[in-house]
């Protein structure tokens, strides 16, 4: 059965991954009757556009969420951990299959942790609710996973260059804000973040361990590499940052491969590969930028070149190399990888049940979930 044919809830439909889910349900052909949009409280009583049509927001509470979760085969959460928490283990038994954008799930090792591009298999007649990575996660593994499939990865230093809409639409508003302040010569007053956004860098906003030093998005990127690669071995060195850019995060990469490689080589495992292209024209110093990748699918690559401190064999080969990427950290990043596990799970068998509430699943094995106590937030 293909997503068009089941009904699908999105929880959180009025925030920045909400809406951008909508977006892409209503590209993928699924028409406004099959769509059920669930918010806050905040919420009530507003409509949103759907192509050319509007959807009606429903009040997120116990009871409408159970009427809204008997008529949805799958459900979208894009609303934060502590939503997910209470709302997912509702919406499997009442019959609907959650794919949740947050943290909450992350870790828990009865979960499948997914990017379709990376281990979609993972998916089958058994998963009742999916997670979706972190935002850098995913970008980071569209990009790496040829090249972990082709030669090996052995070790990632990476440095996130992240958009304020990690942080939701009031963040941009955030930015817009102080940019015209700014440029007015009046004072900025942050709220959203503990810095100013405008014309400015700073480490990630999340809170940092005083015994690592490292903040929940760094430590995001560890943990969630290795669930999904299946590999506790591989050494992972994260440093996120903020940067005044309303829209898409980018990556300055560095990657160890188990086997030294000749640069055509691992071009062509990037250029081949499915969710990634390759912009990389030296001559021309163009190269990806948050720009061209915001509202697109695509994880944008370039920069590639082997890493000038690890020198080569006697075959022109290197184990180590450098590549840059940007990547619409709302749509890929968020919803895009959300409604690809949808489209996953609707072709399995066990969730064909577009229509046939009789063969909806009533048990749930998700009751008290062990989480992550981290928000969605990136």
């Amino acid at each position: 059965m293909a997503l068009k044919s089941c009904t699908v809830a999105v929880v959180g439909a009025t925030g920045a991954v909400g809406r951008e889910a909508l977006a892409i349900l209503n590209e993928r052909g699924l028409g406004s009757d099959r769509v059920i949009a669930l918010a806050s409280a905040r919420s009530a009583g507003r409509t949103l556009h759907y192509g050319a049509n509007e959807v009606e927001v429903l009040v997120l509470d116990p009871r409408s969420a159970d009427r809204a979760f008997q008529r949805a085969d799958i459900t979208i959460f894009a609303a934060d951990a502590d939503t997910s928490r209470a709302f997912a283990p509702i919406a499997i038994e009442r019959g609907s299959l959650a794919v949740d954008n947050s943290s909450a799930f992350r870790m828990d090792s009865r979960v499948p942790l997914v990017i379709p591009e990376v281990n979609g298999e993972l998916l089958c007649k058994d998963a009742e609710v999916v997670a979706s990575p972190n935002c850098s996660t995913i970008l980071l593994l569209v990009a790496l996973e040829p090249l972990r499939r082709r030669f090996g990865v052995r070790s990632i230093v990476v440095s996130t260059y992240q958009a304020v809409s990690g942080a939701g639409l009031p963040a941009i508003q955030e930015l817009r804000t102080q940019a015209g302040d700014a440029l007015a010569g009046r004072q900025i007053a942050p709220r959203v973040f503990g810095e100013p956004c405008a014309f400015n860098v700073f480490s990630h906003d999340s809170a940092i361990s005083p015994a690592t030093g490292l903040n929940v998005e760094e430590q995001k990127l560890i943990d969630e590499t290795r669930r999904i690669w299946n590999d506790s071995r591989i050494a992972i060195t994260p440093t996120c940052i903020r940067v005044p850019v309303e829209r898409a995060h980018s990556e300055s990469v560095a990657v160890e491969l188990n086997e030294p490689v000749r640069e055509d080589e691992v071009r062509l495992a990037l250029a081949s590969a499915t969710g990634i292209r390759v912009i990389d024209d030296r001559a021309r110093n163009a190269f990806p930028t948050p720009l061209k990748a915001s509202g697109i699918d695509d994880v944008l690559v370039g920069r590639i070149r082997p890493d000038p401190g690890a020198g080569f064999d006697g075959r022109g080969r290197c184990t180590r190399w450098c590549l840059w990427l940007s990547g619409d950290q709302i749509r890929k990043g968020a919803a895009l990888n959300a409604v690809q596990i949808a489209e996953l799970l609707a072709r399995v068998p066990d969730a064909r049940r577009a229509g046939e509430p009789s063969q909806r699943r009533t048990s749930a094995r998700l009751r008290t979930p062990r989480t992550q106590s981290s928000s969605a937030a990136s």
